[in-house]
């Protein structure tokens, strides 16, 4: 019998094809996004110098919603408040090899929407 390929693998190889054209500057950090299956959290990161600039999670107390959906949300809203506080407008998005959908969808749009371009 043929096993399945595991779908975390899979999604790993992804985020490694993609990191190897995306990358943040001082200018325009990376906005990446890592999921969870209780959470989420976003940083924007400066790969010049290898440091985070901005970070937010569910974790957070800030972090409102009942589903994990207005969760995304928020934790955009969130983190787009905190880089825009820094002085950043301007990320890349790096979904982390995650489909652009639910979750990652949601917490793109909130960052979008306050601020935050890409």
């Amino acid at each position: 019998m043929i096993s399945k390929p595991d779908k975390n693998k899979i999604r790993q190889r992804r985020h490694l094809r993609v990191r190897r054209k995306v990358s943040g500057t001082a200018e325009c950090p990376r906005l990446d996004v890592y999921r969870s299956n209780k959470n989420i959290y976003a940083q924007v990161i400066n790969d010049d110098n290898g440091s985070t600039l901005v970070s937010a999670s569910t974790l957070d107390k800030d972090v409102s919603g009942n589903t994990k959906v207005e969760q995304s949300q928020s934790v955009g809203k969130l983190v787009a408040k905190r880089a825009n506080d820094k002085n950043i407008s301007k990320v890349v998005f790096d979904r982390g090899g995650y489909i652009y959908h639910g979750r990652v969808e949601a917490l793109a749009d909130a960052a979008r929407e306050n601020g935050l371009q890409f």
